[in-house]
């Protein structure tokens, strides 16, 4: 979600720099931009495929999340969000979900903005896509890989 449809840049900010302010880049993410090239993706994937919403955002943050899909005329799917104090590397929640997934049917694409967790879905063997409509920060890379925070 973040980087492929939420343009999280105005919030990177918070997570540039130590010490990181989580509670600021999470309160923020009610007022991500949406990213109409990931937008307009969802929306032709949706015409034919059942959709699926797996993200690293924690799940304290449902309530925003659904409301910013909501409010940005995003198609409903099913919503998949990292637990609360899961902190593994974005890489390793993805697969681990997605192989559980892959016993329910066949997944189609999978559409992340991550490098690491692109290289590593291919490896796994999903079908992947890279989200490069906007630049990968290294704040956010870090956020995702080193500090499974989203």
């Amino acid at each position: 979600m973040d980087g492929v449809v939420a343009d999280v840049r105005h919030r990177l900010r918070h997570i540039a720099s130590r010490p990181k302010d989580w509670q600021a880049f999470f309160a923020a993410a009610g007022r991500d931009p949406v990213l109409r090239p990931g937008a307009d993706l969802v929306h032709e994937y949706a015409r034919d495929h059942d959709l699926i919403w797996l993200t690293g955002r924690p799940e304290r943050l449902r309530t925003v999340t659904e409301r910013w899909f909501t409010a940005h005329e995003l198609p409903a799917g099913r919503l998949l969000m990292r637990p609360d104090h899961d902190r593994r590397p974005a890489r390793d929640f993805k697969a681990g979900r997605l192989r559980k997934l892959s016993a329910e049917g066949v997944i189609a694409v999978v559409v992340d903005d991550d490098p690491d967790v692109v290289l590593r879905l291919k490896k796994d063997g999903f079908p992947v896509r890279l989200a490069d409509w906007v630049p990968h920060e290294k704040s956010l890379h870090q956020a995702q890989e080193r500090d499974g925070r989203t």
